[in-house]
């Protein structure tokens, strides 16, 4: 994997800060074989955004009141919004983040030092131009589509992978819950969004071949002392070597993903991930999300490709092509 020196350097002081002062009684809980528990349901709503704003440029964190200050424009900014949380149409399903991480950094990409995903390489770029939003279209939620059929739908749309699932995990305007199950050979990976379930081996056995192509790649895991570090590949084409809600980049078949999650105290699991993929980008990128324990159950989000909402936005599009569609509030 191309990773420069210094990523698991600033990522293990990080994880190091976050678990600074652990006395005995506070120390890694295990599980009843011995292994570090990571199981339970875990919140990664946050409104540290992924990227650095490019006007904080070389700003790694905020003042407390620098923070502050962020926090209540962006509730602000969100209430003027109307798709916004606290918009009355809303309020009842968007779920963002509504705190920044505790260091208060200014963004979730640790590595490289300006917080930003890297450059394409000009291949790439090449190849994400001339795509647009042809097929397959690898964004989660299809934009300026035709929408002539299925396949014109992002595949958040089609519930064919969540807005914040990934891999890897990011966080999303709602549904922003992981639940983790652990045996001494497997750990399964349960996100809220499209409830996809990633089950996890803890053997050095190899990757399924090449050929072999799957919405969340094969996983393989590992423990390095108290964290667990699960290496991915074999992701589909269907999807972007990196995606968000709004933004799918390269190509699914040339990722390589290592996600590690570390249990930091009873309330906290640090989640890093870092996107090797020298096909898509000029170099790998890392980011830490600091997720928190949740107390409620995890519901069932049911979501599957072929569902009512599908079938309506088709009818929609056909509708509005016979231009019988009334403006909202006309």
């Amino acid at each position: 994997m191309r990773r420069r020196t210094t990523t698991w350097t600033m990522v293990a002081a990080l994880t190091a800060g976050l678990a600074t002062a652990q006395t005995p009684a506070t120390r890694t809980p295990r599980t009843a074989w011995g292994a570090p528990d990571l199981g339970g349901i875990w919140d990664f709503r946050t409104m540290t955004p992924l990227e650095r704003p490019r006007d904080l440029a070389a700003k790694e964190f905020w003042t407390e009141e620098e923070a502050a200050t962020y926090q209540q424009r962006t509730l602000e900014r969100r209430q003027r919004n109307p798709l916004g949380p606290s918009s009355v149409h809303a309020v009842w399903w968007l779920d963002n983040g509504t705190e920044l991480t505790e260091d208060r950094r200014t963004s979730l990409i640790v590595d490289p030092p300006d917080g930003r995903v890297p450059s394409l390489t000009p291949s790439a770029a090449t190849r994400q131009k001339a795509h647009g939003v042809g097929r397959p279209v690898r964004l989660r939620q299809s934009r300026n589509s035709p929408a002539r059929g299925p396949e014109d739908l992002g595949v958040g749309e089609r519930c064919l992978s969540g807005f914040s699932t990934g891999p890897p995990i990011t966080p999303s305007a709602y549904n922003n819950n992981l639940m983790v199950f652990q045996t001494p050979d497997h750990v399964v990976l349960l996100t809220e969004m499209v409830h996809e379930a990633r089950v996890v081996p803890l053997d050095a056995g190899p990757h399924l071949p090449g050929a072999v192509r799957q919405w969340l790649g094969d996983s393989r895991g590992h423990w390095e002392g108290d964290t667990l570090v699960i290496d991915s590949t074999n992701f589909t084409d269907q999807i972007g070597s990196f995606n968000t809600l709004g933004m799918a980049l390269g190509s699914g078949e040339t990722l390589h993903l290592i996600e590690r999650l570390t249990r930091v105290d009873a309330d906290t699991l640090l989640y890093e991930f870092t996107i090797d993929d020298p096909a898509t980008f000029t170099r790998s990128f890392t980011a830490a999300i600091p997720m928190q324990r949740a107390e409620l159950p995890l519901y069932e989000f049911a979501c599957h490709e072929g569902n009512r909402g599908l079938v309506g936005i088709l009818l929609g599009a056909r509708a509005q092509e016979r231009g019988d569609v009334i403006a909202a509030g006309r």
